[in-house]
């Protein structure tokens, strides 16, 4: 309190200074320290704005006691709507917290009643917990006896027991919120936590994984705790048939990947009889693993089903002829980083000549995209790096995992164009039947939330894209590590002598 009215104090001080140089010098004009150019306030507004609670979303626009002619000069970022002082953040956060760790005695204080309990007393919690929500109680006030269940029955069953900051980071999740966890600290173990409180609801908890590999292991290993206290579990794998997803959807808890996920949403949306539907009607929780991974890395990235209308091989194959004769620079740009690329002029009057037919661009030809496309696989697809050739086929490399992907295909012709290139069989154009990105997908869920030990970089983005808060929790012993700084190199070449050097 001292420390806030401190605050307060010089935040009034201030204002006084602003306000009379205002009167003074007029509206805009001042010291350059007291200026703020428009476009960084905006972007310090947002930034400020990032992780806020609903509270601070819903306070009301500030106001000025001293009104000056014209347009206004830009406002402070702690003044815009929707904007909050940094301190006050800092000390609600701190306050959040607070609150959250006398839960956590709460927790500890039941705790210690229950290691006197049987295991079937353990497991008959889970029924009284449901009878008391379909009674009408709230899952935050069983939270605290559900968390000591879990704590007890993970301690006999897997021989792990929950710290008392896995139970904070457990809240956190719960509460729909990112928690921030340093590597080490037991993401896995955390999740059980409010995965078995949501799961008492019966709609469904779905746990979301970055590949086949942990979504397996952490079904079969954390699976035990919660099938101990009465809960089924059940794993989504890209092996799965549709009767294993549908059994798995309709589990309390259901392990899976991402992909699968969002897929599994796209082929639901397209069936034509509801007895081949997979998922449930209602998106309820979903908590996920390297949710920075997921949510920003992936986000914007389409997750699309296609399918083949007809095969134009030749066409593809002719127009990987033409991309080779081309020259980078000359006949087209190149944009590495957009992966785009754009004929010259020059350019299409080579397309032109080599496929011996002028005016060509006036009518309209459909040879301008395959050109572009082998281009494309040409300049920004390259072999080993972005794909493999197996079988036959062009097998996509997965650039966040490194791990190949057998049944995923480029879209939009890239694809046939690369195929084209390795002198492969093309197997046919995709169209779309289906989209959607891992931003939309996500944002369908009742409540969402995740994990991960590097999400405050992203906190801006979080806040501005899912509405989630980004929360850290703290280490369960003081961390003795010493950070030293990055080491940037300009080659290859030196980082590696850099290494051997070290």
């Amino acid at each position: 309190e001292q420390s806030t009215g401190l605050v307060a104090s010089m935040e009034a001080a201030a204002a006084s200074r602003r306000s009379l140089l205002g009167r003074v010098l007029g509206p805009g004009r001042g010291p350059a320290r007291f200026r703020t150019r428009p476009r960084l306030a905006a972007r310090v507004g947002h930034r400020e704005g990032s992780d806020l609670s609903d509270a601070a979303a819903s306070a009301g626009p500030s106001t000025s006691s001293s009104p000056s002619p014209g347009p206004s000069p830009p406002a402070r970022a702690t003044e815009r709507e929707g904007g909050v002082p940094l301190w006050r953040r800092i000390f609600r956060r701190r306050g959040d917290l607070k609150r959250l760790w006398s839960t956590v005695g709460v927790i500890n204080e039941i705790g210690e009643g229950l290691r006197l309990a049987s295991n079937e007393e353990l497991r008959e919690k889970t029924n009284e917990f449901r009878i008391r929500i379909a009674q009408g109680e709230s899952l935050d006030s069983i939270l605290p006896e559900a968390f000591a269940v879990v704590r007890e029955a993970s301690d006999r069953v897997l021989g792990l027991r929950h710290f008392d900051v896995q139970l904070l980071g457990g809240m956190v999740l719960h509460n729909g919120e990112i928690a921030e966890m340093q590597t080490g600290e037991g993401k896995t173990l955390v999740s059980t936590l409010p995965a078995y409180l949501n799961a008492l609801t019966g709609k469904g908890v779905q746990v979301v994984t970055v590949n086949d590999y942990l979504a397996r292991r952490d079904a079969d290993w954390m699976g035990q705790l919660h099938r101990f206290l009465g809960l089924t579990v059940e794993v989504v794998q890209s092996s799965s048939t549709q009767s294993q997803r549908k059994r798995a959807y309709d589990a309390d808890i259901t392990y899976v990947t991402n992909s699968e996920l969002g897929f599994d949403y796209l082929r639901d949306n397209m069936v034509l009889d509801a007895s081949e539907l997979v998922m449930r009607s209602e998106l309820n929780f979903a908590i996920i693993d390297e949710v920075d991974s997921v949510l920003i890395d992936e986000g914007r990235n389409p997750l699309l089903i296609s399918y083949q209308p007809e095969r134009e091989g030749g066409s593809y194959h002719e127009a990987s002829r033409i991309a080779a004769a081309m020259r980078a620079g000359l006949d087209y740009e190149s944009d590495a980083k957009e992966k785009t690329v754009e004929l010259t002029e020059d350019g299409m009057m080579a397309v032109e000549e080599l496929l011996g037919s002028r005016g060509m661009w006036e009518g309209g030809s459909e040879w301008g995209r395959y050109v572009l496309d082998a281009l494309k696989a040409k300049e920004h697809f390259v072999r080993d790096v972005h794909y493999i050739v197996r079988d036959g086929q062009v097998q996509i490399i997965d650039e966040f995992t490194g791990r190949v992907k057998p049944r995923s295909r480029w879209s939009d012709g890239i694809h046939q164009a690369v195929e084209a290139k390795e002198g492969l069989e093309v197997q046919g154009d995709q169209l779309v039947a289906a989209s959607i990105t891992y931003q939309c997908f996500f944002k369908m869920y009742g409540k969402l939330s995740g994990m991960t030990g590097t999400a405050a970089t992203e906190s801006e983005e979080f806040w501005e894209t899912y509405k989630l808060r980004v929360v850290p929790i703290p280490t369960n012993k003081t961390c003795v590590r010493t950070d030293a700084p990055s080491l940037i190199y300009p080659t290859d070449g030196s980082k590696w002598e850099g290494v051997v050097g070290e």
